[in-house]
């Protein structure tokens, strides 16, 4: 079993994906904002996605770790903060930009190296993007940017998978609705809490550990064929 390099893994549904891939004997590469070292063993890297130069940091780190050779790449960073429109024109702006560069633009840096990295050396490579349900249904007021970098994510996905199917290279994309992590917290206290279960036939969010069992899958098992899908996991809150 090849390495596997998971971003955005110090918490949430990152850290269970580390934790579930870590468990299914996968040697796992992770990563942080910050540095925090390793976790279990599994070295973590520290690279800050707001920096457009951390992302080719991060690459050749954790190929050096990997001895050269990254199999699977699970992009799962992501940042989720709420931009006001009465904001100034430039703070609009710059978390417009900052929550675009960290959640899309940094998954399609690190794509396009893995796409190169696994062509250059005629061997197939997996991708799974971890989206959000806000990538169809939309998101709050304030959340335009993270609607629609999540969007442009499956995008992305939907295009890697049918542009390099042919080199063996695999694409498959999650779209968790609410999960209960660190990340959304503020945000379900903020829409009114209980309040909003009312719009999830399940009666519950998701926890990292289902959207993680979803990463594990998609990552060691998901047959070649459902390269390009798109999983749901929003407890039927939102269906297509």
């Amino acid at each position: 079993m090849g390495h596997i390099l998971v971003t955005g893994s110090s918490r949430g549904i990152g850290k269970a994906a580390l934790d579930a891939l870590a468990a299914r004997g996968a040697r796992v590469i992770g990563h942080a904002s910050r540095p925090v070292g390793s976790d279990k063993g599994v070295p973590i890297i520290a690279a800050d996605f707001g920096d457009p130069l951390s992302v080719q940091a991060l690459w050749e780190e954790a190929l050096e770790i990997a001895g050269g050779a990254i199999d699977v790449v699970v992009n799962n960073a992501g940042r989720f903060e709420a931009n006001r429109l009465d904001r100034s024109d430039i703070e609009w702006l710059d978390a417009w930009e900052d929550t675009l560069r960290v959640n899309l633009t940094s998954a399609a840096q690190l794509s396009r190296f893995a796409v190169l990295h696994w062509q250059e050396r005629g061997v197939p490579g997996r991708f799974v993007h971890v989206a959000s349900r806000a990538a169809y249904r939309g998101d709050s007021p304030a959340h335009w940017h993270y609607a629609a970098a999540k969007s442009g994510m499956v995008g992305m996905h939907k295009t890697i998978a049918r542009a390099y199917a042919k080199d063996g290279i695999l694409s498959f994309a999650v779209t968790p609705g609410f999960t209960d992590t660190s990340m959304a917290g503020d945000y379900l206290a903020s829409r009114g809490g209980p309040g909003l279960l009312a719009d999830i036939p399940l009666g519950r969010v998701a926890t990292p550990q289902e959207i993680a069992a979803i990463i594990a899958f998609c990552a060691l098992d998901a047959p070649p064929s459902m390269t390009g899908a798109v999983i749901d996991a929003n407890g039927a809150s939102f269906v297509r």
